[in-house]
């Protein structure tokens, strides 16, 4: 990092101990954005909540940790990255014991937003510390063995997720943060050196910060409303103009601002501007896939939330074995044509998800393996590019912006992907639910809920067994229907990004020259 000064000059050997420890911090913000999918069908099942409530749940930490990050990735340069990182730490297991106590859905989505403020903290000091403790070569593996760890906790988190919750309950994903928290944080204090930039302003522009969380926030209220009260409702096309109106709004701040959160002069450069698109699109596609494959797994096939998580290990195995191609590819060739590449393989693994339900036993678990080797070949390329081949003056900027298109690339995939899947299944299902002969407000409680929820089973309560059946049947093919179509969709959005990143990113490298 430019500018960067060491404020303590512990022993070489211990920098692979506290790269360990660093790493073990960002995992489990990875770990926490990826687990809960898994969990979801039991919470639903004990707050007898509907699914845009629970996409709250899951969405609040991404979208609180992207709003946020690139202010505490400021305030690591101003204060310190390490004691940064340690207060992340410190919110994020106190936070943890909020939704672990959660009574209700509400709850949980407050407890897992202030999650987000400690995950926010963790994720840019983490990658700042790597610099001051390595170079060349070593600097390179600490790096991939970070971005390692960040594919880790999302891939393996469902899993892990699936493990907990049947083992020890959901609220157990929460509990487990204490222990791993306070030893990472005893680790850190032990080994890794304190940092920060000398150079850097004291200044937050905390109105371009609002501006750009309030966008945002518009933005995801949209589209986890938008299938509930419908895409005309007054209030979601309310919303949708909000986030136009907040994103001019933050462009303009940012422009006459005299230390702007984002340094504008950053989206000049191509290859960022490349690299950025196919972080987002690979986030995108693959949280949004995650979520719902979890549900379709256990909601319509049954399996309980250890083989749901299981069943998603192909796409880790795929992202581990293409990740040291990816950046082998990168230092001969340049990031563009791993990164583009990885984003096509991807595109083909989400056209073969949409035989789900027909050949699923096949295609499931290569499909998967597919996605993550296009995964894989494209996460080093882009990070090296986004954070290495950027000017030194623009390195911190560079650096919260990529974190947050990841984040953010996440929470869009869980809130567009089910979006589209929930309108797709409503269509389906409409018929048969319409002939069923229940009231009006028990086929809006039947749309709210998961299908194999305590709330769904209530609404078809009062149906004759054989109608009842029908239904369900009706409304799970439904379900395989949306999902696989959905896939499709995904798969399609993927290819258009990947034309886009294409000719953003030239060919060779930009020197990372001062400007």
């Amino acid at each position: 990092m430019a500018g960067s000064s060491m404020a303590d000059t512990g022993p070489p050997p211990l920098r692979w101990v506290s790269l360990a420890a660093i790493c073990t911090a960002a995992g489990m913000v990875w770990l926490a954005f990826g687990d809960l999918g898994v969990a979801l069908p039991v919470i639903a099942d004990e707050f007898t909540t509907s699914l845009s409530t629970l996409q709250w749940a899951n969405n609040a930490f991404s979208l609180v940790t992207g709003a946020l990050v690139i202010a505490a990735g400021r305030f690591g340069d101003i204060f310190g990255r390490r004691r940064m990182l340690v207060l992340g730490l410190v919110l994020l297991a106190a936070f943890s014991v909020l939704a672990a106590l959660a009574p209700g859905a509400g709850w949980l989505v407050v407890g897992r937003g202030l999650m987000g403020v400690g995950a926010a903290l963790i994720l840019p000091a983490s990658l700042a510390l790597i610099p001051p403790e390595f170079s060349g070569r070593a600097e390179i593996t600490a790096f991939g063995i970070w971005q390692a760890v960040a594919w880790g906790g999302l891939s393996i988190g469902p899993a892990i997720s699936g493990g907990v919750t049947e083992a020890l309950g959901w609220r157990w994903l929460f509990w487990i943060n204490l222990p791993l928290a306070a030893v990472t944080l005893v680790a850190v204090r032990l080994t890794t050196r304190e940092s920060r930039d000398p150079g850097a302003s004291r200044r937050v522009d905390w109105l371009g910060l609002a501006c750009i969380g309030a966008a945002v926030f518009a933005l995801l209220y949209a589209l986890t409303e938008g299938p509930a009260a419908g895409w005309t409702d007054p209030v979601v096309v309310g919303l949708f103009a909000a986030t136009v109106v907040f994103a001019v709004a933050w462009f303009h701040v940012e422009r006459r601002a005299r230390d702007p959160l984002v340094d504008l002069r950053l989206f000049r450069r191509r290859t960022y501007d490349g690299a950025l698109t196919a972080n987002l699109t690979m986030n995108l596609a693959f949280s949004g896939m995650s979520f719902l494959l979890v549900l379709w797994l256990e909601n319509t096939r049954g399996y309980s939330p250890v083989e749901a998580g299981l069943l998603m290990l192909p796409a880790t195995f795929g992202v581990f074995a293409f990740i040291p191609l990816g950046g082998r590819m990168d230092a001969r060739r340049g990031g563009r044509p791993p990164a583009v590449g990885g984003l096509v393989v991807a595109a083909a693994g989400l056209f073969l998800l949409g035989f789900l339900g027909t050949e699923t036993r096949v295609w499931f678990p290569v499909a998967l393996f597919i996605i993550g080797l296009g995964l894989g070949l494209v996460s080093t390329p882009v990070a090296n590019t986004a954070v290495g081949d950027v000017p030194r003056d623009l390195a911190g900027t560079a650096a919260g912006v990529f974190k947050m298109s990841s984040m953010l690339g996440g929470a869009l995939g869980v809130a567009v992907l089910t979006a589209f899947a929930r309108g797709l299944t409503e269509n389906a299902a409409a018929g048969a639910v319409a002939r069923s002969g229940l009231t009006s407000a028990e086929i809006a409680q039947a749309r709210e809920a998961l299908v194999n929820s305590s709330s769904f089973k209530d609404a078809l309560a009062s149906l004759p067994p054989d109608l009842r059946a029908a239904v369900v049947r009706a409304v799970t093919d439904a379900f395989d229907t949306g999902v696989a179509r959905t896939m499709v969709a995904t798969a399609i959005l993927t290819l258009a990004a990947t034309v886009l990143a294409f000719f953003l990113w030239p060919r060779g490298v930009e020197k990372p020259t001062p400007e």
